[in-house]
């Protein structure tokens, strides 16, 4: 028996196979490479543990690796939040679609269970915070959140249908080390093209909730472990947050750059379909027995320092 992680190649699957390798499995990753980077397998890939299927999960020619397969770990998705307002097909092809062929794969090889990776956003603009599981009506304000929740909803079925099992892990912002996009990223971008000022989107008062990359994978473990009902949904993040100017504050600092100007472009929202304030209840995480080791600030300075020693 082995697990399938579906973009395994990328920043959290990276990490996810890193972590199934350690626990002695053997591994087919299904990567387009797109955006996944084969680097971030390689050793793997050369020890033989892991096995790298590079195919487009949209396209044929992958489904017959699930044959056998004890769990999928599906993360291959389209991340761009603010691209998605722009450009909605690349989001709903790769997510919602994809998302699709994944669970019709997995019915015909008779996989028993499956692991996807959603989001804080489709709660959209929560009146609750933090926002538990069970919060109510959820409506995304972005086209991305609302295509998880659409595969929400798809997995739910099938699992009802085709007694599957399946657990739905809604992250806040989860950063760190192999991180492509994402706030600290683009901060630390910007202060190489020009270390005297830093454009921050929206007012810089955006507040939400970070989560350290191996903090997130222990809690998908461990939560995957001590869970056992057909569709188990819950929220990983930390129990604080901070805001955006703090972060750039955080970045510049681990860049060794003093007395950058701030540049605002306005707004409380830093693009169409950002979410202005995000912090996620783990109270059911809580209950099983799981607690985050790192705050968010703790969480941003780690990530903050492995986007710049990358970059260098």
């Amino acid at each position: 028996m082995f697990d399938v992680v579906t973009g395994g190649a990328g920043f959290i699957g990276s990490h996810l196979v890193d972590s199934l390798v350690e626990q002695g499995k053997e591994v087919v990753v299904i990567d387009s490479l797109v955006a996944g980077r084969r680097e971030t397998i390689a050793e793997h890939l050369e020890s033989g543990r892991v096995r790298l299927v590079p195919c487009d999960l949209l396209k044929d020619g992958w489904q017959g690796e699930l044959e056998g397969a004890a769990r999928v770990w599906h993360l291959a998705a389209d991340p761009d939040v603010r691209q998605s307002a722009m450009t909605p097909d690349p989001t709903f092809n790769n997510n919602i679609l994809a998302t699709y062929r994944v669970l019709e794969a997995m019915r015909r090889s008779n996989v028993p269970e499956l692991v996807f990776t959603s989001t804080s956003t489709v709660y959209g603009n929560a009146t609750v915070i933090p926002t538990p599981e069970t919060y109510a009506p959820m409506e995304p304000v972005s086209v991305y959140g609302a295509s998880k929740l659409a595969c929400e909803a798809m997995i739910s079925a099938y699992c009802h249908s085709f007694s599957m099992r399946s657990w739905n892990f809604r992250f806040a912002n989860i950063i760190g080390a192999r991180s492509g996009h994402g706030v600290i990223t683009d901060f630390v971008r910007k202060l190489r093209e020009n270390p005297r000022e830093l454009e921050i989107l929206g007012n810089g008062m955006q507040t939400k909730s970070y989560l350290e990359i191996h903090e997130c994978i222990d809690c998908m473990h461990f939560a995957v472990t001590h869970a056992r009902e057909p569709v188990n949904t819950f929220n990983i993040g930390s129990e604080d947050w901070i805001d955006v100017t703090t972060i750039a504050d955080v970045v510049a600092g681990e860049m060794g750059l003093e007395d950058v100007q701030y540049r605002y472009t306005g707004g409380t929202v830093g693009w169409v379909g950002d979410v202005p304030k995000m912090q996620l209840a783990i109270d059911k995480l809580k209950d099983l027995g799981w607690m985050p080791q790192k705050g968010s600030r703790q969480s941003v300075q780690i990530a903050a320092r492995a986007a710049v020693n990358r970059e260098q």
